[in-house]
């Protein structure tokens, strides 16, 4: 088992959520499209050759975001993070894959 955490502007949180729970991931035992999610502040300062999901030219910009947690078997995970590259708005997400026991 794996787990997946990533960060994701609140407008899109839904989006992405539909194409990774499309590829398997978010299934615990009986029950599917389980995940965790909690809201937050994100920033970022695009540097040349950026192409940002908000265009702030070189200044700090701010986003409302969502931090997302799901699991999904190991298995699948080329799927799962090729939905997650796929759907999500930024140009580079940030996101981190953990081995899990349960």
């Amino acid at each position: 088992m794996k787990k997946l955490e990533f960060y994701v502007p609140k407008a899109h949180l839904e989006p992405v959520l539909d194409a990774l729970f499309h590829a398997g991931a978010g299934r615990i035992g009986h029950y599917d499209r389980c995940c965790w999610y909690a809201e937050g502040m994100g920033q970022f300062r695009p540097i040349e050759g950026a192409d940002p999901y908000v265009h702030s030219g070189q200044q700090v910009h701010r986003e409302p975001e969502f931090k997302v947690e799901l699991v999904f078997q190991a298995a699948l995970q080329t799927e799962v993070i090729a939905a997650l590259k796929q759907a999500h708005p930024y140009e580079t997400p940030a996101y981190q894959v953990l081995g899990i026991e349960t």
